[in-house]
């Protein structure tokens, strides 16, 4: 007889494993009130500050005024509302994209992108970093699966000559994200751009922390490198910088129609409420106004206060995202860490197994310009008070 459960959880406990869901009371930002206590959030992937702006709110409202809270049905058979319309047309344009497609999250987003690409008798090929919901999506495609070290060049090239050796006829997948999201770091994009094309694959690039971060408006890192056009699948979330919820690819218009009829994800979903979409393409539009610059050089300014303050040994050279990574290596040290922010007032989260590999487990501090100054000079005097835990990712220029 399988072993019952609650034997499982304690197991998990005693590894300072065992995870629960924290009921904040208060509107999610830089402050919340959480178990009686004012904190002051550094974990948040709000970037720019935005889920709370009541210019979104104000979309949001109007478009359930028009359009109700509930779309009622998949977006295939009667739930294709014209906010869902308009949000996908200002994606396509905004990632330099023939057409788009959105989801009702980043993690169905995944699923049903590469589960609708790949199957028996293709080549998806992973960084080691690579987010869950990429990892998944690639499994559950039953295509052939192979992972490359992070950010490892020579041993993607040899994995794709590996393909098309092995498999001559497959369709070959690369898979990264241009940040990643427990790292901060971001990929090698030029070179991959260069070595996918040699080998005639395909390249997924996930913008889900570079959007609203990264690039000329916020469009990414594709778009800063002038690479838009040569990355053939861009995916994303809308719930990071644009501070709303779901997901979205963009692409060719050929890649968007097969996306709609064969998205398992996308096809047997209902549809996103209106709500989501109208505040999603608010939001759009306030990242290519002069406010959304203003906001974004706000957030990169906040990030050199966060720099010029840490100890010597979390010194970072260049910043590369709004993420930064104070690494631990065992779970009961991080838990640990972030007891000590809480009983100063911060809210920062322990990052453990399985999110990330066991030894490495670590706090991820994420910036947003909302954040003051002086809440972030007083954020690295507790990384003081820890001493020297490790060291932060490289940095790279916005």
């Amino acid at each position: 007889m399988a072993r019952p459960l609650r034997e499982e959880l304690d197991a998990l406990k005693q590894q300072s494993l065992l995870r629960r869901l924290r009921e904040i009371e208060s509107q999610p930002g830089t402050h919340m009130e959480y178990a009686g206590r004012h904190l002051i959030n550094f974990s948040s992937n709000d970037y720019l500050g935005l889920a709370g702006e009541p210019f979104l709110c104000e979309a949001a409202k109007q478009a359930i005024d028009t359009y109700g809270v509930g779309a009622t049905a998949s977006r295939l058979v009667c739930g294709t509302l014209t906010p869902h319309m308009l949000l996908e047309q200002k994606l396509a344009e905004f990632k330099r994209a023939e057409a788009a497609l959105s989801f009702s999250s980043g993690y169905a987003t995944a699923l049903g992108t590469l589960g609708a690409l790949a199957g028996k008798g293709d080549v998806i090929i992973l960084d080691k970093l690579a987010h869950a919901s990429l990892i998944d999506g690639a499994r559950l495609s039953g295509a052939t699966l192979r992972v490359f070290p992070h950010n490892d060049l020579e041993k993607l090239e040899s994995h794709l000559q590996w393909a098309r050796e092995t498999h001559p006829e497959a369709r070959v997948v690369v898979v990264t994200e241009s940040v990643f999201s427990m790292d901060g770091d971001r990929a090698p994009l030029a070179e991959i751009v260069q070595i996918k094309e040699r080998y005639e694959a395909l390249l997924l690039l996930d913008e889900a922390h570079a959007v609203g971060v990264v690039g000329p408006n916020g469009r990414g890192l594709a778009e800063r490198l002038g690479l838009s056009g040569r990355v053939d699948i861009q995916m994303g979330t809308l719930s990071k910088a644009l501070g709303v919820s779901g997901g979205y690819v963009c692409g060719s218009r050929e890649l968007i129609d097969w996306l709609l009829n064969r998205a398992r994800s996308f096809v047997y979903s209902t549809a996103p409420p209106a709500a989501l979409a109208a505040a999603a393409l608010a939001s759009l539009e306030f990242m290519e106004s002069a406010a959304g610059e203003a906001r974004r050089k706000m957030l990169w300014n906040n990030l050199k206060v966060l720099a010029a303050g840490l100890p010597p040994g979390l010194t970072p050279e260049k910043l590369q995202s709004a993420i930064v990574p104070v690494m631990l290596g065992e779970e009961s040290a991080a838990l640990e860490a972030s007891k000590l922010f809480f009983e100063r007032g911060f809210f920062v989260p322990a990052i453990r197994y399985p999110t990330v590999a066991r030894g490495t487990a670590r706090l991820r501090l994420t910036l947003s310009a909302a954040h003051l100054p002086e809440e972030i000079e007083a954020v690295t005097q507790v990384l003081w008070e820890l001493g020297n835990p490790g060291s932060l990712s490289g940095f790279g220029e916005r």
